[in-house]
């Protein structure tokens, strides 16, 4: 499937700055801040703004198309993967890394459910070292 494409699966009308920022988020699995997607259009799409990045992304979020990721407190960062998994941030370097999920539910969400609670979305969150950092630094 195509940006194009993929833009309407989710009821968002395709632009030309929409499909870029897609297109970044969807190649780029390094869960981007606001300002590195600006970064890294502005020289192709001139006219971009990093209002138009913001907007567009709190857009794909509201349509289901991407995520916001809220573990860096100090900024938001997105992920174009969808898909049911776990986020780990490297408290060294920052780096964010997905981190696959079992596709059993938990007995939390079961409890949940059975008290009717409808679970639209859970944020797995782990925070530490990664192992690239743990080789460079010897801890």
């Amino acid at each position: 499937m195509n940006v194009y494409e993929y833009l309407l699966s989710y009821q968002i009308k395709p632009s030309v700055q929409r499909i870029a920022i897609m297109d970044y988020l969807l190649k780029h699995h390094t869960h981007p801040s606001i300002d590195e997607i600006y970064m890294a259009l502005c020289q192709d799409i001139p006219t971009l703004s990093k209002t138009t990045v913001y907007n567009t992304l709190k857009l794909f979020v509201e349509h289901g198309a991407a995520r916001m990721l809220t573990i860096d407190e100090r900024n938001a960062c997105f992920d174009g993967d969808i898909s049911a998994h776990a986020h780990f941030q490297c408290k060294v370097c920052g780096k964010i890394t997905d981190i696959p999920l079992t596709s059993e539910e938990t007995e939390e969400t079961k409890r949940l459910k059975q008290k009717g609670y409808r679970i639209e979305e859970t944020h797995h969150y782990y925070k530490g070292v990664c192992p690239g950092c743990l080789e460079t630094n010897g801890n």
